[in-house]
């Protein structure tokens, strides 16, 4: 088991610090140099040349992904909540086929469903939009699932019926008593949201063709591409990999004390 630990640990630390001393590097020692040793230190060079690049290009392409990533997430978690906590506090007709329904979505792959949403996004006249990216991340079949999990176990019936004897109303005693005693889950799948839609790469590159409206992850691949025939953008594309992860690392690291407490209940109930 601890070999098993020890390669797990490898094949998750080595990438990372590979792309942290190739960041340091120029065009020169990144194809002349091992993977894993220093050469010259050009790290302030090679920020100075990504945030300048193309016009500056790149901190738009990092914004984009914020918002994405950051509203997407934020809209898709409310929107699970909402669906779970109904599913598990509501009683009408055809509830669980309804829910399996739902579930359904979670054993369809996400690149069956991209072509589709293209075409549905083409008649809408949403390609090439902001929306395109953001409106099919607010959809998310596993986080219901998850969120009716959250709902049953911290927020009992007997605490929503309470908050009904005192007169309030459903949407108030969703967002004053339900929803705060989910946090630990509300911030777990926020997380998961969060990691998908920032990592997304497929659904942009079929919706977009403005490189103004790239998330960072399709910028990058679009400077790779570039690289090919112009060593220059190898750096760049190098150190703009090494701060497109740290989002994500510092996000799952502040807070870190809800989504394990989140994790940990899923597992038990």
């Amino acid at each position: 088991m601890t070999v098993v630990l020890v390669v797990v640990m490898a094949y998750c630390i080595f990438p990372l610090l590979w792309l942290v001393i190739a960041s340091t590097k120029d065009a020169t020692d990144l194809t002349g140099t091992s993977g894993f040793v220093f050469a010259d230190f050009n790290l302030l060079e090679n920020v100075t040349t990504l945030v300048g690049r193309d016009g500056g290009i790149y901190p738009r392409w990092f914004v984009n992904s914020l918002a994405y990533a950051g509203v997407g997430a934020a809209g898709s978690t409310l929107i699970c909540f909402l669906a779970g906590h109904a599913f598990d506090k509501f009683e009408f007709r055809g509830k669980e086929r309804v829910f399996g329904f739902v579930l359904v979505g979670v054993l369809v792959p996400g690149a069956a469903t991209a072509l589709p949403l293209y075409l549905l996004a083409s008649n809408l006249g949403i390609v090439n939009t902001y929306w395109a990216v953001l409106l099919p991340g607010l959809v998310n079949p596993f986080g219901v699932y998850l969120a009716r999990v959250f709902a049953r176990s911290y927020a009992p019936y007997e605490l929503v019926e309470a908050g009904r004897l005192d007169g309030s109303r459903e949407f108030g005693i969703f967002f004053r008593i339900a929803l705060p005693s989910m946090w630990p889950g509300v911030v777990t799948l926020f997380l998961f949201s969060f990691n998908g839609i920032w990592n997304n790469f497929f659904l942009p590159l079929l919706m977009l063709t403005d490189r103004d409206l790239f998330p960072v992850a399709l910028g990058l691949y679009f400077w790779n591409s570039r690289s090919l025939n112009e060593a220059d953008y190898y750096p760049s594309v190098i150190i703009g990999s090494l701060f497109a992860v740290l989002p994500v690392i510092l996000l799952f690291i502040f807070l870190q004390r809800y989504w394990r407490a989140g994790l940990g209940s899923g597992a038990l109930k």
